[in-house]
């Protein structure tokens, strides 16, 4: 059996001012949203409509979005 991811990540429906969705990383039970000052503590629960996204998924948003890869790695842990 294999061990689930540290960070899973989501993609919100996509909207006209975000045609793309944003995108969002699930870790230590808390959510974040990617913004343009970094990942911003959301909440817990996943928002309707948002969809599971494999790590590639995420890179191939994060390309095409113009976001540096390494952010994939920078998801806050839930703090104790």
């Amino acid at each position: 059996m294999t061990r689930p991811e540290p960070v899973r990540f989501l993609r919100t429906e996509r909207t006209m001012a975000f045609p793309e969705g944003r995108l969002l990383a699930l870790r230590d039970g808390q959510l974040h949203l990617l913004a343009a000052d970094g990942w911003t503590k959301l909440g817990r629960g996943r928002p309707s409509g948002a969809h599971w996204l494999a790590r590639t998924e995420a890179e191939d948003w994060c390309e095409r979005e113009g976001w540096d890869l390494h952010l994939l790695d920078a998801v806050p842990a839930a703090s104790t």
